[in-house]
């Protein structure tokens, strides 16, 4: 198949497969004769893990790692279930700041009158001063 009926079948893109085989993370499609890519089944099955595997939000290069293991049959679970919980922890701390942004400006977005003053706390806040880096 083609580039294109690759991706069809995958979910992934044209261009991101192109980038995936620019960084190594697949290797490149054979070629035809007029210079063309081509995919077989075994291609779709690696560019759907690759999918799944963003979808759950890994990093390309925990991918990498995630498809070495897949790919090593004397491999130990126990390396995957490393990698997903470091994932985990990563993810819930992600969670953790996205409900404290929210919880900041909820209080903001309260605070505002939204008429047709010009005081307003959400860019007074916007315009202090930076909080000291983490």
């Amino acid at each position: 198949m083609n580039i294109g009926q690759a991706a069809a079948g995958s979910g992934v893109s044209a261009k991101m497969i192109r980038y995936y085989e620019s960084i190594g993370l697949i290797d490149a499609g054979s070629r035809t004769a007029s210079g063309y890519r081509v995919y077989g089944q075994a291609d779709l099955h690696i560019l759907r893990f690759i999918r799944r595997a963003r979808d759950l939000g890994f990093s390309l290069p925990r991918i990498a790692e995630l498809m070495a293991l897949w790919r090593d049959r004397n491999r130990a679970s126990a390396e995957v279930k490393r990698l997903a919980e470091e994932h985990i922890a990563e993810l819930q701390r992600k969670a953790r700041e996205l409900n404290d942004m929210a919880a900041t400006l909820e209080k903001l977005a309260q605070s505002c009158h939204g008429d047709d003053r010009p005081e307003c706390p959400i860019l007074e806040d916007l315009a202090g001063p930076a909080a000291p880096a983490k």
